[in-house]
């Protein structure tokens, strides 16, 4: 862009302009080799449920990418220092008041620009466009016809789109819109259509400014990565250096440049965060890194011993072991409110914690498996969403403070997906890493009510069953998120000749991309009539089992 800027004012064709006129020839390699190894993009989040998706996708790309607001202040978006910035989708109006607009900031800021949805009507608005509500809105799949095959009206061919449809010039896309662009600004050619929004793509190759009506992010568009990585390695000319091996040798060093040579203390979950954030700091720091693992008592079956192998036996981390089942049970006594409940098994963690870190000598910095959606939803307007309320169980309460140590957070910057890959990179089982989510309060949370040893021991081995056989019959990757739940409540069963008055064990699985909706996973009849029949037989206490086939929403995943 900066040489682009270069020929207008001496008068001269812009390297893209040369380009069409024959003058000059350059390829992505090219781009690529000449990008700087920090290049980034910069994602302004107007509301969309879609905007972690946009960052984790232009990741998928080999890119790095951070969220923040579209208010970002112009000295913060200098620092960022931006290869290209992509708009996302919102729920709002242009023409209505307080519409969250495009910035001058980032209007001239001489990077690639890429609206989407929402972003590409503030994107034609602030360059001299209209927008308007449009009589047919357009939410779910649509086809969009890409204008002369995806070449632009100048000759010139369409480095987003073009090509992209084949023969029929047509592209399977996902729409969510009720507004669209009426009038393009000048500069700007069409490059999509629908039925219902004649301009459904815009782009300004000259200046690198691009407008996407439908959402390449999401799976349902066809083509979509292949877009996003157009525009991000194309287009903004970033190299794909973004790959789980970098991602540990970049948070190796600045782990180690962090801490220098002072100890660190982790309290081990067992969970996928945090057995990554130790396999990391581990493999940085060695045995500056103390592990305090805290067994509550509320674990799945062996989850306690299999902490233990993993990180002292097979990796030689510093790992205490606290077992503390019989202080959290005690608390828990004839509590049964949930929020309750996550609040006692928190402020006992951290009663816990705090009593056996007292007994360690010198140690500087405090560990937190803070992972980059934690972020977002914490900073809430500062990072461009809304913000959200943490879980009770992951607010530590000022802990760093009162504890007088230094956070280190590792992961901070690192999506789920991206936690999973370089924990398989640094040497973790993939058993390990592949695991389905975990509450924090653990099965405290999956037993309704009082929580009991009685109830504890019961749901660990009906869970274990469930899982076991997902696992043996080739199902456990095919769900997002699977467990049992212990309902205090009895009900009549017949074994042999006689009655039985018993516990009911119910079973939860469930497919998702997000999390933030998911629907009930359809596991055949015969894998659960065999789960069920091994769970009534094998574990005295339990006379019924259910399968849980709500979806969220309604529901939520866990039951507490």
């Amino acid at each position: 862009m900066q040489a682009n800027d270069t020929a207008r004012r001496a008068g001269a064709p812009t390297e893209h302009e040369a380009r069409a006129a024959g003058h000059v020839q350059t390829d992505e390699r090219a781009r690529r080799a000449s990008a700087p190894d920090r290049a980034r993009i910069l994602i302004l989040d107007y509301g969309s449920q879609y905007t972690q998706l946009i960052a984790r996708r232009v990741r998928e790309a080999g890119v790095y990418s951070e969220i923040h607001a579209p208010e970002i202040a112009p000295d913060r978006l200098a620092a960022f220092g931006a290869s290209g910035i992509i708009l996302s989708g919102g729920p709002e109006s242009v023409g209505t008041e307080n519409a969250p607009t495009v910035s001058d900031a980032v209007a001239e800021s001489g990077v690639p620009l890429l609206g989407i949805c929402y972003g590409m009507q503030a994107l034609a608005e602030k360059f001299g466009g209209t927008v308007q509500p449009s009589a047919h809105r357009e939410f779910g799949y649509a086809e969009v016809s890409l204008a002369s095959g995806g070449g632009l009206g100048n000759g010139i061919r369409d480095g987003l789109l073009g090509g992209l449809a084949g023969d029929g010039g047509r592209l399977k896309v996902w729409m969510s819109h009720g507004d669209r662009v009426e009038t393009l600004p000048a500069g700007f050619e069409r490059i999509a259509s629908t039925e219902n929004a004649p301009l459904a793509g815009m782009a300004d190759p000259a200046r690198h400014i691009y407008g996407l009506q439908f959402h390449p992010e999401v799976t349902h568009t066809e083509h979509g990565q292949t877009i996003v990585e157009r525009f991000v390695r194309g287009i903004c000319g970033c190299p794909d250096r973004w790959t789980p091996g970098n991602i540990v040798t970049e948070h190796i060093e600045r782990v180690r440049r962090e801490v220098g040579k002072e100890r660190v203390l982790l309290g081990l979950s067992g969970g996928v965060d945090s057995s990554v954030v130790a396999a990391l700091l581990h493999a940085a720091i060695g045995d500056q890194l103390v592990c305090v693992f805290v067994d509550h008592g509320l674990l799945r079956l062996d989850e306690g011993d299999q902490v233990m192998a993993t990180f002292r036996e097979s990796l030689g981390a510093n790992v205490v072991r606290v077992n503390a089942e019989e202080a959290f049970l005690e608390a828990l006594r004839g509590v049964a409110d949930p929020e309750d409940k996550r609040k006692i098994i928190g402020r006992k963690f951290i009663e816990v914690f705090e009593d056996q870190a007292k007994k360690l000598a010198g140690v500087r910095w405090l560990a937190q498996g803070t992972i980059y959606p934690d972020v977002i939803e914490s900073a809430g307007a500062s990072t461009g969403g809304k913000a959200h309320v943490i879980k009770s169980h992951h607010n530590v309460g000022g802990l760093p403070e009162r504890m007088h140590l230094r956070l280190v957070e590792p992961l901070r910057s690192l999506f789920k997906d991206e936690v999973r890959k370089i924990g398989l990179e640094l040497g973790l089982p993939p058993s390990l890493v592949g695991r389905h989510p975990f509450p924090g309060p653990g099965l405290g949370v999956r037993i309704l009510g009082p929580v009991r040893k009685e109830y504890a021991d019961i749901l660990r081995r009906a869970d274990h069953i469930f899982v076991s056989e997902l696992l043996e019959q080739g199902l456990y990757d095919r769900v997002s998120q699977a467990f049992a739940v212990f309902m205090p409540v009895k009900s009549v069963g017949v074994m042999g000749d006689g009655r039985r008055y018993d516990y009911v064990v119910a079973l939860r699985a469930v497919e998702t991309v997000d999390f933030m909706t998911a629907r009930w996973a359809h596991l055949p009849y015969d894998f659960l009539d065999h789960v069920s029949r091994r769970i009534i037989n094998e574990i005295p206490g339990i006379s019924r089992v259910t399968y849980d086939i709500s979806g969220k929403p309604p529901a939520t995943i866990e039951w507490e």
